[in-house]
């Protein structure tokens, strides 16, 4: 998968999170967990174009890391969701879920591979 593919892949995440935060009820709940959701599912695809910028290797590994992180935290919440029956869409929260499994497992080959290019 090239860079751009990749841009693309976390776009659509971000997207795929809206749809998620459209079928979460309006109540105290949901509205938190939305809340979460809204910045740490977007944030990826945010961060990963500043990753693309980034000015060395060392802050490149970082940026990576920070979108790990993020993706990590919209999986719990997803599960918290999926969980607590907030959702009206089980398709969207289940494709949510892949989606985020996916893309966890593709950051973390990303961050262990430019740890390796580090040390050499």
């Amino acid at each position: 998968m090239n860079k751009a593919d990749l841009e693309e892949q976390l776009i659509k995440f971000s997207v795929l999170i809206i749809k998620i935060l459209e079928d979460i009820p309006s109540n105290k709940a949901g509205n938190h967990l939305s809340g979460q959701l809204v910045r740490s599912g977007t944030s990826p695809a945010l961060n990963y174009g500043e990753a693309r910028s980034a000015e060395s290797l060392k802050d490149f590994i970082h940026k990576l890391q920070v979108i790990l992180k993020e993706l990590r935290e919209s999986y719990v919440c997803l599960k918290i969701i999926q969980y607590s029956n907030l959702y009206t869409s089980e398709k969207h929260l289940l494709n949510g879920l892949s989606e985020c499994n996916e893309l966890i497992s593709i950051f973390v080959k990303s961050v262990q591979t430019s740890r390796k290019k580090l040390q050499n």
